[in-house]
């Protein structure tokens, strides 16, 4: 009996010292889809500044180019996160899967806070999108990103069969445009402002989807933004909301100092260190502070979608935004 007695107290001893040592705890994995772009900005915050290791997340980048990949790992539990998914995609995918795409926060887009835009390579004369007919354009990849390319240029009074479209790795428009393989091209950011600070290519018209498809330049297109998925949240709670604080953290973060932030596209996106800072930001807003015009901006691109037909239905937007 003593000599059980002496091995219970050891055994206590140690199990004091452990939990008086300060040893970390395992930090609770999260896999999060990222698209090498300017709007995935919150993601390369939160990790780069320690957000996510405060709330014990380690957060896992899996690069996915555009939002298809983004949406297939999202609904097969690939993954519990995606940095930047087009709310049109998006939409589409909580059709399929509802809930699959909550939105934690949103990316606002114009003419003032740019992301997708026409540029024309240097030594073409277009001085308008109608100006773009018989052209060869490259767009952005995705069915979003190309359908929306192609309802800009209706507007402007061009039809399919006035130029050609093609989708294009991100990675590549900068030198497609170099090499002039494309007269034009529907792009984002940081992509455009390399193009501009090379010289191959200046900016036609951004803030598009804002003034052609929603009618008002200084309107909010709500394109894209920051998802967790239901499953996730179902799951792991906890985890989930702990995700969600870092992630709304890095937002505010943006918003306070974006030249700060900026810097850490550099290594993360196509940003060369001497176009960092002339990189536009979009208008990155928690769900919970979109205010009634937002909402009817955010519902009026989504119909539009659905006019379209990229959308096989209405969605309403509201369903599937994840307030924290």
């Amino acid at each position: 009996m003593a000599q059980n007695m002496k091995v219970l107290r050891a055994a206590c001893a140690a199990l004091a010292l452990g939990l008086g040592s300060g040893a970390p705890l395992a930090q609770d994995k999260v896999k999060v889809g990222v698209f090498p772009v300017s709007s995935s900005l919150p993601f390369f915050v939160a990790l780069e500044r320690g957000f996510f290791k405060d709330q014990n997340i380690d957060a896992e980048m899996v690069r996915l180019i555009g939002g298809p990949p983004n949406v297939s790992a999202l609904i097969t539990n690939q993954i519990d996160a995606s940095a930047v998914l087009v709310t049109i995609e998006g939409m589409n995918a909580n059709l399929k899967k509802p809930g699959v795409a909550m939105y934690i926060s949103v990316n606002g887009q114009n003419a003032r806070y740019q992301m997708e835009q026409f540029v024309v390579r240097k030594g073409l004369t277009v001085r308008t999108l109608a100006d773009l007919k018989g052209k060869k354009i490259m767009s952005a990849p995705g069915p979003a990103n190309v359908s929306m390319a192609k309802a800009v240029l209706a507007i402007a009074g061009l039809k399919e069969g006035d130029y050609t479209i093609d989708q294009l790795d991100m990675g590549q428009h900068v030198n497609a445009m170099t090499a002039g393989t494309f007269d034009a091209g529907y792009t984002l950011e940081p992509n455009a402002a390399t193009m501009r600070k090379l010289g191959v290519a200046t900016t036609l018209e951004a803030g598009v989807i804002a003034k052609y498809v929603l009618g008002d330049p200084n309107a909010n297109a709500w394109v894209a933004g920051g998802v967790i998925s239901t499953d996730f949240m179902k799951n792991r709670p906890e985890v989930a909301r702990r995700f969600a604080a870092a992630w709304l953290r890095a937002v505010d973060f943006i918003n306070a100092s974006p030249a700060e932030a900026r810097k850490h596209l550099v290594k993360n996106t196509f940003t060369p260190p001497d176009v960092v800072d002339t990189v536009p930001l979009v208008k990155f807003t928690r769900a919970a502070d979109l205010t009634n015009r937002d909402l009817e901006d955010f519902q009026a691109f989504i119909d539009y979608s659905t006019r379209l037909g990229t959308l096989p239905e209405r969605v309403e937007v509201t369903k599937y935004l994840q307030r924290f």
